[in-house]
Order: structure tokens, then C-alpha cells, then sequence
């Protein structure tokens, strides 16, 4: 008797997906060194300290840990998912002790050396959260339903919320409430609680708000970094001056804006000055000239950079890009044999969608200046190997679909 044949088992990579990841890292690349080249040192840095050739070098071990995530199905590595979170909360802890997180830039905790390189632990902590949010919540329906549920999926993101904005770094805290909410909505959590919530939230938002922009120095009831403070009233158009300011203490207050809206105001004349086709690479005068500041044109302003020398074509490169990740994406999480691997490939997607809109709407001046990192354009080695192995867990699904 003869054996009826195996059905084969369809096992395919998502090839657009994959394709616009490598046309982002080969734009990455390039742009990275337009906006280091020039500050260091005429081609004199040491090649492993030059900034393109570290990208380089994080772009290649991304792509290996996103490989060896395709190994085994997601299903078994959510096993291990809540063992990945609560070892993102303690390096979220770590980071804040004196003599483990390393101070740098404005006097924000965010980074832990590792000899010769940082590590970010709030980047791993958001890819740590959706996946244990994304196990936690791939229950039956009834118990989806429940209040204690949703409290304890919305504890799951305020920890790690809390703990960054402790740090402080507010833009990257601020990215877990609407990718929780998203996997909430999509897991089926009842709407009525995530209407109060927004409801909430918004009137706290408002409050805060208020108290940061107009309430006097000495009834703040929230006390932010001076340069926290600064960015808001400047997205806000809100005068440094005191209300009874002299005309000497309005001069001073004029030039503390413009110092503090220097970065934003460049970014914006480069993005507005690249024309169609932009002035060519390395040829932008924001960027060589030092006009965009070198500090920040490589990693949170890269998309200045890019739109200065690439023009409209460029960016809508870019944009067109990322359009086809977040598509696909999307094709993923509605092909997803279940609710395990729809809400990652949800969660994953929710998390893009964010930071790309919150960096680019801040390089053309949409939204207030944060440090939220463009996924695998700017330059940061945490920021590209957590991008690349969100977008190995992407293909994870993808191949294990039917199996």
C-alpha cells in the first residue's frame, strides 16, 4: 500500500519586509557617515571609533541575533518571556544606581558601559514588554473580559514606564501607554475600560501641562529637568521671561529660547532647504557646516540629515520604507495562527509606528523634541539590535504560522 503523500508545510520569509530593512540599513549607513564624518578629525579617528563603521558593525549583529530568534517558534520562546521582563526591570533598576548607569549628555541615567560600548536597557525593556504582554494576554476571551486582567496588563507597562522616566527620559517612556493600549484593544480587553483610561490620561496630561507652563516655580507640583522644561515651553511657543520681566530680563530670556530652540529650528531648515532631490550627500550645509548640531544630527535628528541631502525624493524613500515594514507587519499579525503571535506581531508594529511618527514629526517640528531614536537609521547600538530582532520576532511569526 502505498503512503498518501505529505502535505507540505508552507515556510516562507516575508522578502518585501526583509528588503526594506536592508534599503533602511544601507541608508543608515551612508547618512550616519554624512553626519560624523565631519567631526571626526579629517579621516584621523581610528576605524572601530568612527561612527559608520560601529553601525556597521551593530547592523551585523542585529541581523544574527534576528536570525537566531527565526530558529525556534515563538510559542516556545514565550516561555521564557516573563523571565525577558523581569530581567529588563532590573537593568531598568541597575541603571539608576551611581557607579552602574553611566550620566551623560544633559545628566540623564539611561546607558550601562560595557568596556569600549553602551548599552540602552530601555530599548530591550520595550521588546522585553510587548512580548510578556503579548503572553500574558493570549488568554481565553472571559478572562480577557476581566478588570483584574486589564490592571495587571496595564501594571505590566507602568513599571517599566515609571522606572525610564526616572531616568529621565520621557520620550522613550512615553512609547509603552499607546502600544499597551493597542494590544489591550486588539486582545479584546473591554472598551470601557480603555475609554477611562484615555479619559484619564488626557486629564492628567492636561494638568500636567498645565502645571509645567504656567503654574509659578514654587506651586509646581511635578518638578522636571530644567531641559525637559525648556523643550515643552518651546514646542509650546511659552517666553522664558517671568511675568514682570525687565527689558533686560527679557533679552536674556529671548537668547535662552533661541538656544533652546536652536536644535528643532535647524533640523527644520534642513528639512525644508533639500528641494526635490536635496543638495547631495555630504554636501548639506546644515549638517557640514555644524549649523544641525553634531551632537544630535546622527542619531536624533538623522532624518534632517537625510532630508537636507536626499531632498522630498529621500524622505519619501524612507517613508515609503518604513510603509512596507508596517504593512507587512500587519499582513503578519492577520495571518497569525494565534492570539500569542497576532499580539506580538501587533505590539512589534504599534512600537514602530511610534517612533518613527514621534522622531520624524519632531525633525519637522509636529511634536516636541524627545530622544526617541528613528528604528535603524539612527545611529546607537541598543537602539539598531533591538530594531532587528523586533523585526526577526516579525519573521518568527511569519514562519511558524502553520506550524
Amino acid at each position: 500500500m502505498i503512503a498518501p503523500p505529505r502535505l507540505k508545510r508552507e515556510r516562507r520569509l516575508e522578502w518585501p519586509m526583509l528588503l526594506a530593512v536592508v534599503g533602511l540599513m544601507g541608508i543608515g549607513g551612508l547618512f550616519v557617515a554624512s553626519a560624523t564624518l565631519g567631526g571626526e578629525g579629517g579621516g584621523q579617528t581610528p576605524w572601530l571609533r568612527r561612527g559608520y563603521v560601529r553601525q556597521i558593525i551593530w547592523y551585523g549583529l542585529g541581523s544574527g541575533l534576528g536570525v537566531l530568534v527565526c530558529l525556534r517558534s515563538y510559542r516556545g520562546l514565550s516561555r521564557w518571556a516573563m523571565v525577558g521582563y523581569w530581567a529588563a526591570i532590573l537593568l531598568l533598576v541597575a541603571v539608576l544606581i551611581p557607579g552602574i548607569g553611566s550620566t551623560q549628555g544633559w545628566g540623564a541615567r539611561r546607558w550601562i558601559l560595557l568596556g569600549p560600548f553602551q548599552f540602552q536597557p530601555s530599548e530591550f525593556a520595550k521588546i522585553a514588554t510587548i512580548f510578556a504582554l503579548a503572553s500574558y494576554l493570549s488568554r481565553p476571551a472571559p478572562e480577557v473580559a476581566t478588570p483584574g486582567l486589564f490592571f495587571k496588563s496595564l501594571g505590566l507597562c507602568l513599571l517599566p514606564f515609571v522606572l525610564i522616566l526616572r531616568e529621565p527620559d520621557l520620550g522613550s517612556a512615553l512609547v509603552f501607554l499607546p502600544v499597551g493600549l493597542v494590544m489591550m484593544f486588539v486582545a479584546g480587553v473591554p472598551t470601557r475600560f480603555l475609554w477611562r483610561l484615555i479619559g484619564g490620561g488626557a486629564v492628567a496630561v492636561g494638568l500636567l501641562l498645565a502645571d509645567i507652563l504656567w503654574a509659578p516655580t514654587d506651586w509646581q507640583v511635578v518638578q522636571l529637568e530644567p531641559y525637559q522644561k525648556r523643550r515643552l515651553m518651546v514646542y509650546f511657543g511659552q517666553s522664558f521671561a517671568p511675568a514682570n520681566a525687565t527689558e533686560a530680563e527679557r533679552a536674556r530670556a529671548w537668547r535662552e529660547y533661541r538656544d533652546a530652540s536652536h536644535n528643532v529650528e535647524q533640523a527644520l531648515i534642513s528639512v525644508g532647504s533639500g528641494g526635490l532631490t536635496g543638495k547631495g550627500w555630504r554636501q548639506g550645509t546644515q549638517n557640514a557646516l555644524g549649523y544641525l548640531p553634531r551632537a544630535v544630527a546622527h542619531n536624533d535628528f538623522i532624518f534632517s540629515v537625510i532630508a537636507e541631502e536626499s531632498g522630498f525624493v529621500g524622505s519619501a524613500t524612507v517613508l515609503a520604507l518604513y510603509a512596507v515594514i508596517l504593512l507587512t507587519g500587519l499582513k503578519i499579525a492577520s495571518q497569525a495562527r494565534d492570539r500569542l503571535g497576532l499580539l506580538l506581531a501587533v505590539g512589534i508594529v504599534s512600537l514602530f509606528f511610534c517612533q518613527v511618527f514621534i522622531n520624524i514629526g519632531m525633525n519637522i517640528r509636529l511634536m516636541p523634541v524627545t530622544g526617541i531614536p528613528l528604528p535603524l537609521l539612527s545611529y546607537g547600538g541598543t537602539s539598531v539590535v533591538c530594531a532587528l530582532l523586533a523585526i526577526g520576532l516579525l519573521q518568527n511569526v511569519q514562519l511558524h504560522r502553520q506550524t
